[in-house]
């Protein structure tokens, strides 16, 4: 199974792993990220794993006219696309009392438009095939925000909505699309983290679940599932109470 398969922020945490883990299928990949020199490096680990062919792009995703190109060349590339991941985010804090919006705007550039510019580009030639997986990597901060990190849940939040979205309106051309909405990982992103980090998941582990809930077809998969149960189970509670609970 040749899988065309393009992975935005593949140079560290979840979608290197990602990465690796559709190399070991045997996937031609696409991986992109800002950090050439680390990039490089998972490319050469993807080969390793089994890919055939990776195809690597130093791209900053929240550069729309960058991302268009870049989807174009890894279509021309790899003969098509079966599996796109928009996965590009980060998780930095308001800086609320700091007199200045640069941070939380960065939040919402690279989180919400780095995903309308990772996956637009790419629907067309889905909807030409009658085919294709869009999958969106949100956040269990999408269903509650997190404290000094309004941005960042806001932005989870926006593009789960785009994933709802998009399903219904690219169901007809049997586009799947899938949000993911991961809990703690380890990766640098929550190596910085000062705060408790409950049911924290390794990454690879993480990588393997994404992927099967991908192939079943999930619509929103939370994991992991002590999260979503508790998720579940607590909906009802006022957000400040479920954190004096939980956290």
């Amino acid at each position: 199974m040749n899988e065309k398969v393009f992975i935005t922020g593949a140079s560290s945490g979840i979608g290197a792993a990602l990465a690796i883990e559709y190399s070991k299928r045997g996937a031609t990949l696409g991986i992109s990220a800002r950090r050439s020199e680390k990039l490089q490096d998972i490319a050469q680990q993807c080969k390793e794993s089994g890919a055939p062919d990776v195809f690597s792009y130093t791209l900053d995703v929240t550069n729309e006219d960058n991302s268009a190109n870049t989807a174009k060349e890894f279509i021309a590339a790899a003969n098509g696309i079966d599996i796109v991941i928009a996965n590009a985010g980060v998780a930095y804090s308001d800086k609320i009392s700091s007199g200045e919006s640069t941070q939380i705007n960065q939040v919402f550039s690279t989180n919400v438009l780095g995903v309308t510019n990772s996956i637009i580009p790419f629907v067309p030639t889905m909807k030409e095939n009658l085919s294709g997986k869009i999958v969106i990597i949100s956040s269990i901060a999408s269903f509650r925000p997190i404290a000094f990190h309004g941005g960042y849940s806001a932005s989870k939040s926006a593009v789960r909505m785009l994933a709802d979205s998009w399903r219904m309106a690219l169901k007809k051309y049997k586009i799947q699309i899938t949000a993911i909405c991961p809990g703690f990982i380890m990766s640098e992103m929550t190596d910085e983290n000062k705060f408790p980090m409950p049911f924290l998941l390794e990454t690879e582990d993480a990588a393997r679940k994404m992927v099967k809930a991908i192939d079943n077809g999930k619509k929103t998969y939370i994991l992991p599932w002590q999260v979503k149960m508790i998720l579940y189970a607590t909906r009802w509670l006022p957000t400040p109470l479920y954190y004096k609970i939980f956290f």
